[in-house]
């Protein structure tokens, strides 16, 4: 019994003890945070006399934050001494050298620990660790590039020199690592370009890349992965050409199916790159009529003629031909789930170039009915169906079919377009509760582009609702706007001009230069667009108008007129006057990149 009582009493001093040792150890940390290194020096030391090892990092460094280096080094020397192999000691040593400027001291201390370590990937990792644990990345990559000496294994510890380059900055060795690590290990290619992507600031960093990969290739031509790598470079830095050159050799060095050019293809398209885009299927084509991409691409290389006449300047007979290449097309593969897609381009180059709305709403309708074809596809056809239903005369067929998607895609993206699109139905016909209902609904719609614009036709139907609650004049306005949609900018000019006439004391004046604002970038008069935004800048700086005007005059200027200076004026104004737009991100961001600042 009195042995069992003498353990209960021993064991409770220890717990006293050690609760009163993790009190004191919190106590300093508090006291050293807050910069009073003295008193936590006074509790560290204590500490430290009384379990001599487990308090000796924190007792060192505040030695050293004293400047007390001769006391810390003779406190390091003796644990040293007392521990020989624990090279955690000897680095704390170091650390101490380090601070007291006395680096060749440090140096030699580390270069020692490297040269004595064994042949053992363990031990390396471990010594590495401890160098990085105390902010010594330099030396933590010393240690891993001699444990692959001792080791004789270039493929080790990758992972590990890979983090330390990326902390580091170092983009030449990053580059090297991970071109060692990819021919092995393939899935890290999107890892790779996602680091590169981070941390390459300009042209000079990406130039790395592409030597080092050209070295790759000369030396190892069979090698997939650092040519596909080099394809991925060339689109950062936007030599689309040259991209498509290399997937191109690629392609016919190892035969292969052209997936990945169909696939570098979309991309070029989705970059305004459509000659390089145009080349591209074209190669495809000529594979022959056997391979799998054949189709796709003569569907796919009349989309990108259509996008490239449409971007710019174009006469009749440019869209003639292009409805020409559509129909010519379906007469030859049909009218199939395969060919639907091109169905669907036919039909909106015939609604809003050619103004043939017979001829498309029989397209779209034959295309909604295609068995097999898929969901979305079938979608979007019924989406576009409903517009040229509204365009042609036929109101309560196109809601019918806005209904039919949105009731079958809620909560989605889709769904949410086809109740805009229901809601811009209501609009142009007058109905402005119902409309500003779905409107204000959508104002939390998961895509961006589709909240915003039913913010503003909101705000729209609301400021003017409420001084003419008839809303005469916004009806005329809204049917002005159907014929912005529709692309027939002439009738939808002469509309907008009769609406002072009729009601001379309306509140359209700003929301009238913006219906003109977007007919002149429709017929890319970019010019006379600038005119009428910078008048509402000048004239409504307050209304719903004002920050879309102004991130308007910046676009426009950055990627119409090539006045970049221009442009970082207008981004700049949305940044100051403008703080609470909703531009204000993209603003930021294209001020940012206009001022040269780099990624960080």
């Amino acid at each position: 019994m009195k042995r069992f009582l003498v353990f209960v009493f021993l064991t409770a001093c220890c717990l006293s003890t050690a609760w009163a040792q993790n009190a004191d150890a919190a106590l300093a940390k508090q006291f050293s945070t807050n910069g009073e290194y003295q008193k936590a020096l006074d509790i560290y030391q204590k500490l430290y006399k009384q379990d001599n090892e487990t308090y000796f990092s924190a007792y060192v460094n505040t030695l050293i934050s004293l400047k007390k280096y001769d006391e810390a080094e003779s406190t390091a020397k003796k644990i040293i001494r007392k521990h020989p192999g624990m090279t955690e000691y000897v680095i704390v040593l170091g650390s101490v050298y380090t601070q007291h400027s006395q680096l060749d001291k440090a140096n030699a201390l580390y270069d020692d620990l490297i040269k004595a370590l064994p042949a053992d990937q363990g031990a390396v990792s471990l010594l590495a660790s401890q160098f990085y644990q105390l902010g010594n990345a330099d030396f933590a990559i010393k240690t891993f590039l001699q444990g692959r000496k001792l080791l004789h294994s270039e493929d080790l510890f990758s992972y590990e020199l890979i983090t330390m380059y990326r902390f580091k900055r170092d983009k030449a060795a990053l580059t090297e690592e991970y071109l060692n690590l990819l021919p092995h290990n393939p899935l890290f290619r999107s890892q790779a370009e996602n680091a590169f992507a981070t941390l390459f600031e300009n042209d000079a960093d990406y130039e790395i890349l592409r030597v080092a990969l050209l070295k790759r290739i000369q030396k190892d031509p069979e090698q997939i992965i650092y040519v596909e790598l080099l394809v991925w470079q060339f689109l950062q830095q936007k030599d689309f050409d040259q991209a498509l050159n290399q997937s191109l050799a690629l392609n016919r060095r190892t035969n292969g199916d052209g997936s990945d050019i169909f696939q570098l293809c979309s991309t070029l398209l989705a970059n305004d790159a459509y000659d390089v885009a145009i080349r591209g299927y074209e190669y495809l084509i000529s594979l022959g009529k056997d391979k799998p991409y054949y189709v796709s691409s003569r569907i796919e290389l009349i989309n990108a003629k259509n996008l490239k006449v449409t971007a710019g300047k174009y006469v009749p007979a440019d869209l003639a031909q292009l409805e020409k290449d559509y129909i010519d097309l379906l007469a030859e593969f049909g009218k199939t789930s395969a060919t639907a897609f091109a169905m669907q381009r036919l039909a909106s180059l015939e609604v809003f170039k050619l103004h043939k709305l017979p001829e498309a709403q029989k397209i779209l309708e034959e295309a909604v009915k295609i068995n097999g074809i898929q969901p979305t596809l079938l979608a979007s056809c019924k989406l576009d169906l409903g517009d040229v239903y509204l365009l042609n005369g036929q109101p309560w067929e196109a809601t019918l079919l806005y209904s039919q998607v949105e009731k079958d895609y809620p909560n989605t993206n889709m769904g949410q377009d086809a109740k805009f699109r229901n809601a811009k139905f209501a609009y142009y016909t007058g109905d402005f509760t119902w409309a500003k209902g779905q409107l204000d609904v959508l104002k939390a719609a998961t895509s961006q582009l589709i909240a915003n614009d039913a913010l503003n036709l909101s705000l729209l139907i609301a400021d003017n609702s409420t001084v003419d609650s008839t809303g005469a004049a916004l009806k005329i306005y809204a049917r002005a706007d159907l014929q912005i949609f529709a692309e027939q900018q002439d009738k939808a000019v002469k509309i907008l001009d009769s609406i002072d006439v009729k009601y001379p004391n309306n509140q359209l004046s700003d929301d009238i230069l913006m219906a003109k604002a977007r007919i002149a970038i429709q017929q890319k008069n970019y010019n006379d667009a600038v005119a009428d935004l910078k008048k509402i800048v000048a004239e409504h700086p307050n209304d719903l108008w004002a920050d879309d005007a102004v991130f308007m005059l910046g676009d426009i200027y950055e990627n119409q007129l090539n006045d970049k200076e221009q442009a970082k004026s207008y981004y700049q104004k949305i940044i100051t006057d403008y703080s609470g737009s909703l531009y204000i991100n993209d603003a930021r961001k294209r001020f940012r990149i206009l001022r040269g600042d780099v990624s960080s």
